[in-house]
């Protein structure tokens, strides 16, 4: 019954995971190809989910942030194995369902909930101040190097972008099949970069990652592909809508640069950079917020013909919803312990 309930759970985070946090990470390049079909973004997206697990599961990700035969890149290790701080895997029951339908239901409201928040502090609730403090310092990093980085870009591109759409024949700068290949390699580095981060979301009601069977890793893949193709066939859901109201996300060379910009920051936490722990799972959604966010403070603040009175409420709006998720997942976590009388000492200490 325990694995039943554990494969159901994982089902039930495949779909609500990818539909919340997959879309932060390929929304501008929805965006910015919605003249395309959506099974060849789908193929796309999904060789890259499928060459990236497998890599995790054969033994081939060391490179990547994990280890031999590890599906979740080190993540879960950071997560259960921590030498400062060990955490008991928990004996899985319906509860444990829980989260995933709470955020089938949230993303319904197009809310961007921190999904690491709240499914892997249901899990293991003593390691949240370490993952709060790594994403916290995520957005500001990701808030900080888009506002440096878009000052810089906002008067020579941004600006020539917004007065000068694409059109074969005029240029590079005006070249739609260049511009595509450029943002499709940048969806690709920005994508197998969130996936080595946020696998373990979904993955963690599996277990150990190093005892998964090659049944279990067959089932996994399908079903996360299947989600992803669903995602695709909807254009995005109602997630998709924080990132259509950004300042022209919708022109395949800005999003181009946001792909890149996004990647490279998840890239430097692959790193022990700021002494928070290479493997301690991170929220990917206040990284994408923050870059957002960085972005539009810079565009707003070089590029007078913006609105600058909308930045302020859009800005809070965004940190407001993440920081929603957050309160829910602990929330959650103090209904799991009364429930089923656990000592709620133990909670954080």
């Amino acid at each position: 019954m325990e694995s039943v309930i554990a494969l159901l759970g994982f089902s039930l985070a495949a779909y609500s995971v990818v539909g919340n946090d997959s879309i932060q990470t390929l929304g501008t390049f929805l965006t910015s190809n919605e003249d395309k079909p959506w099974w060849l973004l789908w193929l796309f997206a999904g060789g890259i989910m499928a060459v990236v697990v497998t890599m995790g599961y054969m033994g081939l990700g060391e490179h990547l942030g994990g280890k031999g035969g590890d599906l979740t890149f080190g993540k879960f290790a950071g997560l259960f194995q921590d030498p400062d701080n060990p955490i008991a895997y928990p004996k899985i029951s319906f509860w444990y369902v829980l989260p995933p339908l709470v955020l089938l239901g949230i993303t319904r409201l197009g809310i961007p909930v921190s999904t690491t928040f709240l499914v892997l502090t249901f899990f293991a609730p003593k390691a949240l101040p370490k993952m709060l403090v790594k994403s916290l310092g995520g957005y500001g990093v990701a808030f900080l190097f888009a506002i440096a980085a878009f000052m810089v870009l906002s008067r020579l591109t941004e600006r020539y972008f917004l007065n000068n759409p694409m059109e074969e024949g005029r240029g590079p700068l005006r070249s739609k099949r260049l511009w595509t290949v450029l943002q499709w390699m940048a969806t690709g580095f920005l994508w197998s970069q969130w996936l080595t981060q946020d696998l373990v979301n979904i993955l963690v009601y599996l277990g150990d990652p190093a005892d998964v069977q090659p049944w279990k890793f067959g089932f996994a893949l399908t079903v996360l592909l299947v989600m992803l193709g669903y995602i695709f066939y909807q254009r995005g859901g109602e997630i998709q809508k924080i990132v259509r109201v950004k300042t022209n996300t919708a022109d395949i060379r800005s999003a181009t640069f946001i792909d890149l910009f996004y990647g490279l920051v998840l890239l430097t936490f692959k790193f022990d950079t700021f002494g928070i722990g290479a493997k301690v799972p991170m929220s990917t959604t206040w990284v994408f917020l923050g870059m957002l966010a960085g972005r539009e403070v810079a565009l707003r603040l070089r590029l007078h013909e913006l609105d600058r009175s909308k930045l302020t409420p859009m800005v809070l709006g965004d940190l407001g919803k993440a920081t929603l998720g957050l309160v829910i997942s602990i929330l959650l976590v103090f209904l799991l312990y009364l429930v089923e009388g656990r000592e709620m000492g133990a909670l954080f200490g």
